[in-house]
């Protein structure tokens, strides 16, 4: 294949700038991060008094060392806890991603028991309802730490009762569809949230610590008139010799890692599936440090995203597709740690032409069972009367379906813009790719604020001339309103915080998340779990 020649000038202003501004948003998102793990830690005497481990210690401990891992949605339900973005802390209440236990791939949840003794934050139930799917879609055994306040009685909303629901049911689905449940209790599973403990495979508990009820003493009191201790109620030692409820009791908190770790190591999981035999490759040419300073703070400054290809493919090499046909819609293969990719990316909007040459290149990635990787970097598809003539809708139409129905995994990064139809023909967040991520600096929003703002003047000025009387300080009070709104909503600390994507990653960890991403899709390709018409009930 040929290997891509660099035109980027690291020692441009253009390159400083971009660099900078990247950086900048990069130390936004680690402020952001902190400030969750500062919280939570802020919690570190009461937990030590008590014998018990920070949550985010546990996860250190329950991890394979040195092993990779993934976190999902770390600024889940940034600024939507009824605070300003100088006070929010994000995560949801809960930690969560993709790493080893044991040797063994799995996705781990964890609550968040130092902030707010783990009760759900907004966005906190979205985040859980997500890594279950993932874990579903990915093959993956789930492992969950809970330690949990449960919902929020004073934020109570009816709809997160409902869909709390969802996670549940999530968990018997993953039972029944070979997935191991294991659970760790280290504290609260209280309520509804007791099936969060009850609806596993294994269940670990800690003498003194676990507690598990349906209704704990106040609400047993209130409802019945009954009068019991929480040992007593839902205990861990009642629960692993009474109610049969635990199926391991643990001295303390690292006992019960500890039993985790060799209840994963003992399941046998990757009998079917051996590891991946190691494939030559060279790393780019190019340093993935130079990933920050390519793409423009300004989504309509234009960018050669072949550049970004170059510093995350092996040897920098690039075999482009149709490259003088609809060539602002850029298709082609590249590998990844020696394992072959298909990419689809934009130096622009996605024309006719453009829109029919990755239809074909995603049916024939799906024919050759090639994973496909899109760079989001697009302002929608073309719009005016030569492309409503050429056929855009037809042309738009069968891209969206292609990317609808593709048979092989897809993956999403955000680099820069994606706006309106560009985002679905770009298999955005709503097309289900098997994994989204943003760079800091992505944009999503339906088109950009200031074509909506130019958009509602022309419609506002219109009605006001069939009144007889054009206000122009009305019009651009308007316009400005609408820029300032769209600017903020679409921005990575809105999105994501959404969990319109699975985390803001570093560009320079780009080519490092792909490898993990993709190793774990052909691992779920290879393997069949022992599915079953029911999950594992308790004894």
């Amino acid at each position: 294949m040929a290997h891509i020649e660099s035109q980027l000038s690291v020692t441009s202003d253009t390159y400083q700038a971009n660099r900078e501004g990247m950086q900048a948003l990069l130390e936004r998102v680690r402020l952001y991060e902190a400030r969750a793990r500062q919280k939570s830690a802020a919690s570190r005497e009461r937990f030590e008094k008590r014998g018990q481990m920070l949550p985010r210690d546990r996860l250190a401990l329950l991890l394979d060392p040195g092993a990779p891992f993934l976190e999902i949605a770390s600024l889940a339900g940034l600024g939507m806890d009824q605070a300003d973005l100088d006070r929010s802390v994000p995560g949801g209440g809960v930690i969560a991603g993709i790493g080893f236990v044991s040797g063994i791939r799995c996705m781990v949840m964890a609550s968040d028991s130092g902030i707010d003794a783990g009760a759900l934050q907004p966005m906190g139930l979205d985040k859980i309802l997500r890594v279950q799917e993932l874990a579903l879609e990915n093959k993956l055994p789930y492992v969950q730490l809970v330690e949990s306040a449960g919902a929020n009685l004073m934020a109570y909303r009816v709809e997160d009762f409902i869909h709390g629901g969802s996670s549940f049911r999530n968990l018997a689905r993953l039972s029944a569809a070979g997935l191991p449940v294991v659970t760790v209790t280290h504290g609260s599973s209280t309520a509804g949230g007791a099936y969060q403990t009850g609806l596993s495979d294994y269940i670990i508990l800690v003498r003194g610590r676990s507690r598990a009820f349906l209704a704990g003493p106040p609400l047993l009191k209130a409802a019945t008139g009954e009068i019991a201790t929480e040992e007593e109620l839902g205990g861990a030692v009642m629960h692993t010799s009474i109610s049969g409820l635990g199926d391991y009791l643990a001295e303390d908190d690292r006992d019960a890692l500890r039993i985790a770790r060799e209840v994963l190591g003992q399941i046998d999981w990757n009998r079917d599936t051996p590891a991946d035999a190691p494939r030559a490759f060279k790393p780019p040419r190019y340093d993935t440090e130079e990933l920050l300073g390519i793409m423009p703070m300004d989504h309509k400054r234009p960018v050669d995203m072949k550049e970004v290809i170059a510093r995350i493919a092996d040897d920098s090499e690039f075999l482009e597709f149709g490259e003088n046909y609809g060539s602002a819609t850029v298709c082609g293969h590249l590998k990844i740690e020696g394992w072959p990719l298909g990419v689809i990316t934009n130096n622009g909007p996605i024309d006719p032409a453009g829109a029919t040459k990755a239809t074909h290149f995603i049916q024939a990635c799906c024919q050759s069972k090639t994973p496909i990787l899109y760079l989001n970097n697009t302002t929608g598809f073309m719009v005016g009367r030569a492309y409503e003539e050429g056929g855009i809708i037809k042309h738009g139409s069968k891209m969206i379906q292609a990317v609808t129905n593709a048979t092989v995994p897809q993956i999403t990064i955000y680099c820069g813009a994606s706006f309106g139809a560009g985002n679905y023909g770009m298999c955005g967040r709503g097309f289900h790719p098997r994994f989204c991520f943003s760079w800091p600096n992505a944009k999503t929003a339906v088109m950009g604020g200031e074509q909506a703002a130019q958009t509602m003047a022309i419609v506002t000025e219109a009605a006001m001339r069939r009144k007889g009387e054009v206000d122009h300080a009305k019009i651009e009070a308007l316009k400005q309103g609408i820029v300032e709104r769209f600017d903020r909503q679409m921005s990575v600390f809105t999105t994501s915080a959404r969990l319109l994507d699975d985390g803001v990653i570093d560009p320079r960890d780009t080519r490092a998340v792909l490898a993990n991403v993709l190793a774990l899709c052909r691992e779920a390709a290879a393997r069949e779990p022992q599915a079953m018409q029911f999950s594992v009930a308790r004894p």
